[in-house]
């Protein structure tokens, strides 16, 4: 039996974990054929480290004729890449979920997926609880909301930085709104709070408050969904960003497993 072509865009610490995941025997069902990054050096590092193509875009990679690509780059390679991708007819695992945010864009995609019988798959990144919030959604009318909690030092380079939160002694939250505004202000650190309002009430319901933790290391975050009857709790505290890497090797292996959690 032939083995799914793979390839991989992103060649940082994220798509190093997917790449080293195939090189050690976690997914014998593929063939890692590329691996496409902004900086040729280091996808030229990381393709001799798992013997495949060092592509220079994304371009070159779909001429490698993947059966999937594996995104673990960020929200504008999403929004580049994913309709070029379902034309051919190609899987897409998405990590940087941020950029369906835009419901025009994400109609988009869902439309160019379903005319090309092609498919994503929505890595969970560093949460879960999918499963059980779709259903509760699915019940009646519900409402859900996001809390992350985090260090002020994570929030360096980003609006909503303010140097007295080094030095605050409490906890302080520093934004208040829905999951369309949180990525419109950062873009590149709230992929948790779309991928939970995908899984529920959508963007620009889901209520997002961002605290800043003083001392804090790493992220928590609770999600909270409910419907007359039922509540969902789903709470993941993570002090690295591994997890996100391994959620997209966990949905490969739930593609071509008999059994699918």
């Amino acid at each position: 039996m032939s083995k799914l072509r793979l390839g991989i865009v992103g060649n940082g610490y994220l798509g190093g974990i997917i790449a080293k995941a195939w090189r050690d025997g976690l997914l014998p069902e593929y063939e890692l054929v590329g691996i496409a990054g902004r900086t040729r050096e280091k996808t030229d590092v990381i393709a001799k480290e798992n013997g495949c193509r060092s592509c220079a875009d994304i371009d070159e990679l779909l001429e490698l004729k993947p059966d999937y690509i594996a995104e673990a780059a960020s929200v504008e390679s999403v929004r580049d890449m994913a309709v070029k991708v379902l034309e051919k007819g190609i899987g897409l695992i998405v990590l940087s979920i941020g950029a369906f945010a835009d419901s025009a864009f994400y109609e988009t995609v869902r439309q160019t997926a379903a005319n090309h019988h092609a498919k994503v798959y929505i890595a969970s990144g560093a949460v879960g609880g999918f499963d059980v919030l779709r259903t509760l959604s699915l019940m009646g009318e519900s409402v859900s909301g996001i809390e992350t909690r985090k260090g002020p030092s994570s929030l360096m380079g980003t609006p909503l930085f303010k140097e007295h939160l080094m030095t605050d002694q409490e906890d302080t939250m520093v934004f208040e709104g829905n999951a369309k505004e949180a990525i419109g202000l950062l873009p590149t650190r709230v992929n948790v709070a779309v991928a939970a309002s995908l899984a529920t009430t959508g963007p620009e319901k889901t209520r997002v408050n961002i605290y800043s933790v003083p001392g804090m290391v790493g992220d928590d975050h609770k999600i909270t969904a409910e419907t007359e009857g039922v509540k969902a709790v789903v709470d993941i505290y993570s002090s690295t960003s591994a997890i996100a890497g391994w959620s997209v090797v966990a949905v490969l292996q739930n593609i071509v497993s008999p059994i699918v959690f």
